[in-house]
């Protein structure tokens, strides 16, 4: 497996210093965070995506998604949606990015089977634009749709093989969801995974890899008993909580870990 992390966890951070220490601590890619507080957003000129792309290329490091914030079962016209995603797939697509991460974002008032329709009908007509483009759509599991079980209700229907799943472990985890069970319910799809740890279900500042609760362990040891061979992200949510340690502190302690456990799965 390959290994990554997600520009939430170096928030604003130029990309040659956030390549820099991929390069420094032996990660293969890097996932961009897609917000205008970042330094890469749909809004960059076709200069400033060709630049960055050549930066990325210079240094050996893989893009290996957009992270962005379309939410596909929100409550709302699919014109606005579906808009927002072509923005992220042709953004990808300048960079060379295989993936582009999408959220449910359904409304809890909604019933489940409205958001999951609703869902699958904006992913399978923005499917033919990413197939244009040579881009894959994932779907993470998160809010609305924390499982895979409750994924795979909106990637079942959407049958296309330009739709898949980002599997967030925390999430599947919250969602009282076993490893074994997330990952056959998303196996079909899987596009990446993304990798955490927190303290607990109340306190989810995030924490160095295997310092927290999450099955890390499990996770890993079921994607290899299954021959699975993708990336693994670690996505550290320093954005969203100023208290927590650096991540440029802890990236090599989190390679070594994860390496570890690919180690003993073997």
């Amino acid at each position: 497996m390959k290994l990554a992390f997600s520009t939430l966890g170096v928030p604003g951070l130029p990309v040659p210093e956030v390549l820099a220490l991929a390069t420094a601590h032996g990660y293969h890619g890097v996932e961009l965070r897609a917000h205008p507080q970042e330094p890469v957003h749909p809004g960059l000129s076709p200069a400033e995506r060709t630049e960055t792309a050549a930066l990325f290329k210079e240094a050996g490091i893989e893009v290996l998604g957009i992270a962005g914030y379309a939410r596909v079962a929100a409550a709302g016209a699919d014109a606005p949606v579906l808009a927002e995603i072509r923005d992220l797939l042709r953004l990808a697509h300048d960079l060379g990015a295989p993936f582009v991460r999408v959220f449910p974002g359904g409304d809890p008032d909604r019933p489940r089977e409205e958001s999951d329709a609703l869902a699958a009908g904006r992913l399978g007509t923005a499917a033919e634009d990413a197939a244009a483009l040579g881009v894959r759509i994932l779907l993470e599991t998160h809010d609305s749709h924390p499982t895979g079980a409750a994924a795979l209700r909106v990637l079942g229907p959407v049958g296309h093989r330009q739709v898949g799943a980002l599997w967030d472990v925390m999430h599947t985890w919250l969602g009282g969801e076993q490893p074994s069970d997330t990952y056959a319910a998303l196996s079909p799809y899987l596009g990446y995974v993304q990798v955490k740890d927190i303290a607990s279900a109340e306190d989810t500042v995030p924490l160095p890899l295997g310092s927290g609760v999450l099955p890390l362990t499990e996770c890993v040891d079921v994607l290899c008993r299954h021959g699975w061979d993708g990336w693994l992200c670690w996505e550290y949510e320093k954005r969203w909580y100023e208290s927590a340690a650096p991540l440029a502190g802890l990236l090599g302690a989190g390679r070594d870990h994860l390496l570890r456990l690919l180690g003993e799965a073997a």
